[in-house]
């Protein structure tokens, strides 16, 4: 016998099917079925293209840090990846988490972290050499290191991390609905592009003193522990921008929006930068400027996730009336303690995962029902909503089933 469910008040005033489902969060009605539709991935052309495209980025990847091995030398290379590799997690494991409840494609992920460890590492290192002159003849600024900090790396560096979520928005429209996902997007080419650029400078601060000496442990706590995630916040203000728009219009405006958002993204690295270059206590400048900026970047995810919740209540709440969820759903999908609660309902009978899933569907399909409302490529919009409609009864009946101890497999 499992646990009572966190709603199991709501669902004991429903019809009951031919099987106790009292104790179930889900409500217990006959759902309309629509017929087996296509992949919501777009089918096997999509998938055999984005498996190249993130192929050859890996490949750009791999090269991009073999050149660097080769430059640094192994034993230095190596030192500094594996030193590089804690902020990185870091990072990856905070956008992970900023997403678990609609997680993007493993391979959208893949490729966002191949372009910002590779492909902007390496033109941004080719096209930087390219302008620095042009900047310093057309800029008030006689430093070449001020240059290169205030404008050179905000410019180029923010260009092509920048471009890779662009490619992400054209290649991936499908999973790119809204400001979270912008976030995590740009946040994931951010880490990767972090990760090279740590290397670089752990190797630098190491070479300079032939050792592991204080000059790489400063370096190291200062980039890896106490601003690991300077690169993530200044892509990630462009990737919310795009994200809105996305979620709100179709292409040209978020074309226009991801121009726009680059703006910003430029500023707050020059920002940080020229935070860096004050000739102050460092712990006093991080203090006063660097530490309110990224608790104003924690708030903002904070405040859209709640937007986005909101959202998924109000969208999903429109198919109430025909049936495909009652308000008890919505509740349960909706909201945070909910998740939860239908989460560990569901744990009790091994079925976790299968929650998730219906949780994920859901999510999915409020969104798909926002840019419906948008007129966004309102043909392949409708079409997934109906592939997700029909997705969410089948895991539904699958947890249901599960529950009563006769699992059917849900439609993949």
């Amino acid at each position: 016998m499992t646990e009572p469910g966190p709603w199991q008040d709501a669902a004991a005033g429903l019809p009951h099917p031919e099987h106790d489902r009292a104790q179930s969060p889900l409500p217990a009605r006959a759902y309309p079925r629509g017929p087996q539709l296509a992949a919501l991935d777009g089918g096997r052309g999509n998938r055999v293209l984005n498996l190249i495209l993130v192929g050859l980025l890996a490949l750009v990847a791999v090269g991009t840090l073999v050149y660097f091995a080769d430059s640094l030398g192994a034993n230095v290379f190596l030192i500094c990846g594996a030193l590089a590799l804690i902020p990185l997690g870091i990072c990856l494991f905070t956008l992970l988490w900023i997403d678990r409840w609609e997680p993007e494609p493993k391979s959208a992920l893949l490729f966002a972290f191949s372009w910002g460890a590779g492909m902007s590492v390496a033109a941004s290192l080719v096209v930087g050499q390219l302008v620095r002159p042009l900047l310093l003849a057309g800029s008030a600024l006689s430093n070449p290191e001020s240059v290169s900090a205030l404008l050179q790396a905000p410019l180029v560096e923010e260009i092509f991390k920048g471009l890779g979520v662009l490619l992400i928005f054209l290649l991936r429209r499908r999973t790119f609905d809204g400001p979270i996902n912008g976030v995590v997007y740009a946040g994931t080419v951010a880490a990767g592009f972090a990760f090279t650029e740590n290397i670089l400078y752990f190797g630098s601060a190491m070479t300079a003193q032939q050792d592991v000496g204080p000059g790489l442990i400063a370096t190291f706590v200062i980039r890896g522990l106490m601003s690991p995630f300077a690169h993530v916040m200044f892509t990630a203000t462009l990737g919310a921008i795009l994200g809105y728009a996305a979620r709100h219009g179709g292409t040209a405006l978020a074309l226009c929006a991801w121009t726009a958002g680059l703006i910003p993204a430029m500023l707050l690295h020059a920002l940080w930068n020229s935070s860096s270059m004050i000739s102050a206590n460092f712990l006093v400048v991080y203090g006063a400027l660097q530490l309110p900026i990224f608790v104003l970047y924690v708030l903002g995810v904070v405040l859209l996730r709640l937007s986005e919740a909101r959202l998924t209540r109000r969208r999903l709440s429109e198919y109430v009336p025909s049936g495909w969820f009652l308000p008890e759903e919505i509740t349960m999908i909706g909201t945070g303690a909910g998740r939860r609660r239908a989460v560990a309902w569901a744990r009790t009978f091994g079925a976790a995962g299968t929650m998730k899933r219906f949780i994920n569907l859901a999510t999915r399909l409020a969104f798909t029902r926002q840019r419906i409302l948008a007129g966004s490529r309102l043909s392949d919009s409708l079409q997934q909503e109906s592939v997700l409609l029909e997705r969410v009864t089948a895991a539904r009946e699958e947890l249901l089933s599960r529950q009563a101890g006769t699992a059917r497999p849900a439609h993949s």
